[in-house]
């Protein structure tokens, strides 16, 4: 059962504070990376969520410890409800800068995904070609009503969400959190004791940006080798004429 729920954006710390809380708890943590890589069953109840679909949040959760990021922190009022010994955590950073983070990754990866060549490929890819459907359902278009490109609106809804996640949660069971403030007041609200070494800090901004160029270059490789491939069909078959 969950037992530490994200309510922040993603962006704003939240695979540091995975980290952090799987040292810290002894157990995993949910995460949008774990959706693609782990549970691509996971995706259409995301999307039924974000429907307005009854979701059966323990089921989904099932080993997990903590869970944070999004699509999470889209839900965390349903999961007010169903976890009311949980604790939240809203991890944040300056709306400008974790904009402009948002905008130069994540917000990359999707209109690299969701191009015409990545549409054509996503086919291919089993239960994982609805994956970025769900996040549009779940984030740019849920959070951002498809105006994520918007500066002045999308930082006007990170500032309104957070808002309304410190107005929605009862004072005792959330914390605002910044990475930067290391274990001390995680562990103390939690009621944990720090570990030794230093916080996690885990900048994935180079990962991602590695991902954005094979991601882009990927649609590009298979069209190589299928040209290559109908060449040497065409030869072969020249060759028995």
């Amino acid at each position: 059962m969950l037992r530490v729920i994200g309510a922040g954006f993603g962006r704003t710390g939240t695979q540091s504070l995975q980290v952090a809380l799987e040292q810290i708890l002894g157990g995993p943590c949910y995460h949008m990376k774990n959706v693609l890589a782990l549970h691509p069953d996971h995706i259409e109840t995301w999307r039924a969520a974000a429907r307005g679909d009854a979701v059966d949040w323990e089921q989904l959760f099932d080993g997990y410890f903590a869970a944070v990021d999004w699509p999470v922190a889209r839900f965390y009022a349903e999961m007010l409800t169903t976890y009311p010994e949980a604790k939240f955590i809203l991890s944040h950073r300056d709306p400008e800068r974790w904009y402009d983070s948002t905008a130069r990754t994540i917000y990359r990866v999707r209109d690299v995904l969701g191009s015409a060549a990545w549409r054509a490929l996503l086919p291919l890819l089993g239960k994982r070609r609805t994956f970025v459907n769900m996040v549009d359902e779940v984030v740019w278009d849920g959070h951002f009503a498809g105006r994520f490109s918007d500066r002045t609106h999308a930082i006007a809804v990170y500032e309104a969400y957070n808002d309304a996640v410190k107005h929605a949660i009862p004072a005792d069971r959330l914390l605002m959190f910044e990475a930067s403030q290391g274990w001390g007041p995680l562990c103390a609200f939690l009621g944990l004791p720090e570990p030794e070494g230093p916080f996690p800090h885990v900048n994935d901004s180079a990962a991602v940006n590695r991902a954005l160029w094979v991601l882009s270059a990927i649609p590009w490789v298979l069209l190589v080798l299928a040209v290559g491939a109908v060449g040497a069909l065409a030869a072969v078959v020249g060759s028995m004429l």
